[in-house]
């Protein structure tokens, strides 16, 4: 997977999964325009950052065409971006509700809508949605009606543009994960979160990467959820 000229574009790409993702479509090859909120300016000539909210409707569009001017093209938009809260259903309020739909719907529309334009210019594409297997196998210690909400909505999106765009060169997937030891997973609950998965473990970034990269490599592959979960959407544990 190894093309100097494609350009991947990356939210939430500031820490965690997303800058993990930007260090390996790089090191396949790719420039990579990197987005989250608080991002940093890199001193790699090949990774354009840029900050900004991605649910705002006109960040989304400054930044594929950002991506364009900067480097003449997109191929690849991974919609990392996302926020999760878990906590009793009655208990969610109203700054939870716009917070979720904010960042992982409007986060995920709009910029999807300005890549796919062009794409189809291009006549190639291939977006990526970042989900969650709760969508599949509800936990009862993990009340998160809003992730299931959005990110279920994530994923009935992926498989209908999939079936949209397929005859124009463009696929669609999304990795659905497990819980994955990020920065958000203090040390102490470590123990707790591994025992969610059949595994017996949290995953690893790079394993949350390697299914991003299996999809990106497999162009036979469209409308595909794929469970990076350690068998948590396998059946009930």
């Amino acid at each position: 997977m190894s093309s100097q000229s494609k350009v991947a574009v990356i939210t939430g790409a500031s820490q965690g999964i997303g800058l993990g993702l930007v260090q390996a479509y790089r090191d396949a090859g790719y420039r990579v325009v990197a987005n989250s909120r608080s991002i940093r300016p890199s001193e790699d000539p090949d990774v354009l950052a840029f900050a900004g909210d991605i649910s705002d409707p006109a960040v989304a569009e400054r930044l594929i065409a950002e991506a364009v001017a900067s480097f003449g093209r997109v191929d690849t938009l991974i919609n990392n971006a996302g926020v999760f809260t878990a906590k009793p259903f009655t208990a969610f309020t109203a700054e939870d509700w716009a917070a979720n739909i904010g960042t992982n719907l409007a986060g995920f529309f709009f910029i999807t809508q300005a890549a796919i334009r062009r794409f189809e210019a291009q006549g190639s594409g291939h977006v990526v949605q970042i989900s969650t297997s709760l969508v599949d196998k509800p936990i009862r210690g993990v009340p998160a009606v809003l992730a299931s909400l959005t990110k279920g909505g994530l994923n009935a999106a992926t498989k209908s543009l999939a079936i949209e765009y397929a005859g124009r060169g463009i696929r669609v997937n999304a990795v659905a994960l497990g819980i994955i030891k990020t920065p958000m997973h203090p040390p102490e609950t470590h123990a707790g979160l591994a025992s969610l998965h059949p595994l017996g473990r949290l995953g690893e970034i790079q394993e949350a990467i390697d299914g991003v990269l299996y999809l990106e490599n497999a162009q036979f592959v469209t409308g595909e959820i794929l469970h990076v979960d350690g068998g948590q959407a396998a059946g009930n544990w």
